[in-house]
């Protein structure tokens, strides 16, 4: 095995046809980006339950583990796009400029760009789920954190499989999601990786992978999201009951820092939504397209579902303070906070078996 270390994260498109075939490479070149982070570790010399939430989270955990391998699917055909679909793009010139063979390519290279964000972010999970498996302070936490981290390489696996087998290419990590993910991985304390990870980039994920469920035309995403989605829904469930009793034990200097956190990473993550890379691949305007996408519809529809799952539960735990409200609203998110919160558990949804809906 090569490993090659690189300063920064790669910007090309991949390919798959230039490489060797999905878990056939007799040799492998591992691209390795380097960070590092002062992390805090702690052992923990109790090992009482202590909370029976936690506790419930990680049975459901163990109960509920599934394989990519045995319980999706993978042989059935995918139907791939053979003509122009309507689509928000429609009214931006350089889209309505394109012959109907690239406005399909166009819509392949969407769907791709946005199962590349899926698999990059779910690798920043497992990444930060191993740190806090470290750094949580409690018995109960530190279990659950390290079945969150076989849940988050279960979903690295998946969507890199699908990628690779159902897609054929592979975008870069976008630059919005990258630098929460830098922020997450590097800072020493646990609790604002539980803010950045479980509440923001958990919570949009889980409203995000709902998006994609409901809008997919191949059954094999249709099953493999319905099974993430579960597992995301548990970890969001996680961070919310986890933090709700501790953040109220921090100093309002140490909110309002945490705060400014949560609205840092909420402005990313609105970024976050653009697909610039392919607005650059087709040669548009990235500025005049990014300003396009903002303003229509679907991207104000999409908006309003990802952070009304995120919004009500930084309300619950504490993390809306007066200092950051104002910032909120002229993103355009603060309203959301009255939508319902994470933190009210709905045990038998979360206990449904297998493909159940």
């Amino acid at each position: 095995m090569e490993v090659i270390k690189l300063k920064e994260a790669p910007r090309n498109i991949r390919f798959h046809d230039d490489i060797e075939p999905y878990l056939n490479k007799n040799h492998v070149k591992d691209i390795a980006e380097i960070f590092n982070t002062p992390l805090i570790g702690s052992y923990n010399w109790d090992y009482t339950d202590q909370d029976n939430r936690i506790k419930k989270l990680y049975e459901l955990g163990k109960e509920l583990n599934w394989n990519s391998e045995l319980d999706v699917n993978w042989d059935r055909p995918l139907e791939p796009f053979t003509e122009p679909v309507p689509i928000f793009w429609d009214d931006f010139p350089s889209y309505q400029k394109m012959s109907d063979d690239k406005k399909i390519e166009f819509l392949r290279h969407r769907n791709c760009w946005s199962m590349s964000q899926f698999l990059h972010g779910e690798q920043g999970a497992l990444l930060v789920a191993s740190q806090l498996t470290t750094c949580a302070p409690t018995y109960q936490s530190k279990l659950y954190a390290s079945s969150q981290t076989f849940d988050e390489a279960r979903h690295v696996e998946a969507f890199n499989k699908y990628i690779q087998t159902r897609i054929g290419f592979m975008y870069p990590i976008g630059n919005a999601l990258k630098s929460i993910l830098d922020k997450i991985l590097t800072d020493h304390r646990w609790d604002l990786k539980f803010i950045g990870m479980q509440l923001i980039i958990e919570g949009l994920a889980l409203a995000a992978f709902q998006s994609s469920r409901n809008l997919a035309r191949d059954p094999v995403l249709y099953d493999m999201l319905g099974l993430i989605i579960r597992d995301e829904a548990r970890h969001v469930t996680f961070g919310v009951n986890y933090l709700e009793e501790f953040v109220q034990t921090l100093s309002q200097d140490e909110k309002e820092e945490r705060a400014q956190f949560a609205y840092e990473a909420c402005y990313l993550s609105k970024e976050r939504m653009l697909s610039i890379d392919v607005y650059e691949y087709f040669g548009w305007d990235v500025q005049e397209a990014r300003a396009f996408q903002m303003e229509s519809e679907i991207f104000k529809t999409f908006q309003k579902l990802l952070f009304q799952r995120v919004m009500p539960n930084l309300a619950r735990i504490g993390l809306l303070t007066d200092t950051v409200k104002e910032k909120f609203d002229e993103l355009g998110i603060l309203h959301f906070k009255d939508s319902p919160s994470d933190g009210d558990i709905d045990w038998a949804d979360l206990s449904r078996p297998l493909f159940a809906d």
